[in-house]
């Protein structure tokens, strides 16, 4: 079993986790807004690699009509992000990240982290993608399913590979290729997201939990059971501890998987369905085990050496946050001389150190390392191939589909 222990934290990551919760970075706050609106999330691709022609386009209503390019003349880009998704300095005044961009290439960034949710956001940019108007944005930050949306209207713009060397070759196997982006021809992972199972070892008995059958059937931690009212997640890693592949799953399947839980619903064998807020309950001990985003693991285990997470051998979902070019957008070139620059090793490894989620880029651990050893062998910031050959992608839906599944998940959970 992958397992990560908490006392393989560095005194500089604990410090970063608990500034984290205290300034509401990442997990606590941005993917509880995320999760707690009920909206799915696609997963990301498997395993494909990514040839360098003949990618199929995705699927999609029409392509991004044609923009003006200013950047040659402009010098500037408008990047939109979600809240504290960036590196800052330690008085927390500058983007060290970002400044340096700047300094070395004289494209200067107006940074914004005006994203709080997707749905919200998505509210905001479409009466200007839809008249066909420049968002004011030349790079939005969204999560997958949103992304695979907005590229399906047609809606982002096609980038240029030749601007983008080291996000190509760079980019790890697992974020390759998603069905809602082949070849990603439109998108470039910003970072990725684990779904995992977490345990509370006191709350266990010091018992270890370590599959999705365990969480269902298993008569020592009946009551004491959560799990997550993001369909994508309870219905994936369910689907994959049954031996099916959520990339692939049918009708029959869904239906067979939202059967079995509701039978440990009835058994109550499940205390609850939740979003973020599964933390505190973990944490107390009120929930024994439970599906958990691994951003959340790692910021519970800085103050709770009794939280653990498991990676099921069977397997786990991934989902991602992705940059994209808005239609009209402006400075497409500045924006993706920007993608490409957090897409070099030294770059990422200092955005990983910050926001400690799943990094995207390959040849990343030694630069990783030379900021902190231990969060280069924390296998939840970079898989290694064991690990990431374990994820799995949830399907793209087609609207029927989500329409109909969303209803018997919300019937399930009692949303």
């Amino acid at each position: 079993m992958e397992q990560y222990e908490p006392d393989s934290l560095s005194a500089a990551q604990v410090a970063a986790m608990r500034r984290s919760m205290t300034h509401g970075r990442g997990a606590l706050t941005r993917r509880s807004m995320l999760r707690a609106s009920g909206v799915g999330a696609l997963a990301i691709g498997g395993l494909g690699t990514l040839s360098a022609c003949g990618i199929p386009p995705a699927k999609r209503e029409g392509d991004a009509p044609a923009s003006d390019d200013h950047s040659a003349k402009e010098k500037q880009i408008s990047f939109s992000n979600w809240t504290e998704y960036m590196d800052v300095s330690e008085d927390e005044k500058s983007r060290p990240s970002l400044e340096a961009f700047t300094k070395r290439t004289g494209i200067k960034v107006k940074y914004t982290e005006d994203i709080n949710d997707n749905v919200e956001f998505f509210g905001k940019i479409k009466p200007q993608l839809a008249a066909g108007q420049d968002t004011g944005r030349d790079l939005i930050c969204v999560t997958d399913w949103l992304a695979a949306r907005l590229i399906r209207l047609g809606w982002a713009q096609k980038l240029d590979p030749s601007n983008l060397p080291n996000a190509f070759a760079n980019l790890s196997s697992q974020f390759r290729s998603p069905d809602w982006d082949p070849g990603r021809a439109y998108s470039y992972p910003w970072t990725g997201i684990s779904t995992v199972i977490a345990y509370n070892a006191k709350a266990t008995g010091g018992r270890k939990v370590e599959t999705v059958t365990q969480l269902l059937e298993d008569p020592a931690l009946k009551g004491k059971v959560g799990f997550l009212s993001e369909m994508r997640d309870s219905i994936g890693m369910t689907l994959i501890d049954m031996g099916k592949d959520p990339g692939k799953f049918t009708d029959d399947d869904f239906d067979a998987t939202v059967a079995r839980i509701q039978k440990a619903v009835d058994k109550k064998q499940i205390r609850r369905f939740t979003g973020n807020d599964y933390t505190s309950d973990l944490s107390k001990g009120d929930l024994a085990a439970c599906l958990a985003w691994a951003g959340d693991v790692i910021q519970l285990q800085a103050d709770n050496p009794d939280i653990k997470f498991v990676i099921p051998e069977a397997g786990y979902i991934t989902s991602s946050d992705n940059l994209l070019v808005p239609a009209k957008a402006r400075h497409k070139t500045n924006a993706e001389k920007l993608i490409d620059y957090y897409y070099e090793p030294p770059v990422a490894a200092e955005l990983a150190a910050y926001i400690n989620y799943v990094c995207p880029v390959e040849g990343v651990r030694e630069e990783l390392a030379k900021i902190d050893e231990s969060m280069a062998s924390n296998t939840l910031i970079l898989p290694d191939k064991a690990m990431a050959a374990k994820s799995r992608a949830f399907r793209s839906l087609s609207g029927k589909e989500e329409t109909a599944y969303e209803e018997k998940f919300a019937k399930l959970i009692g949303a």
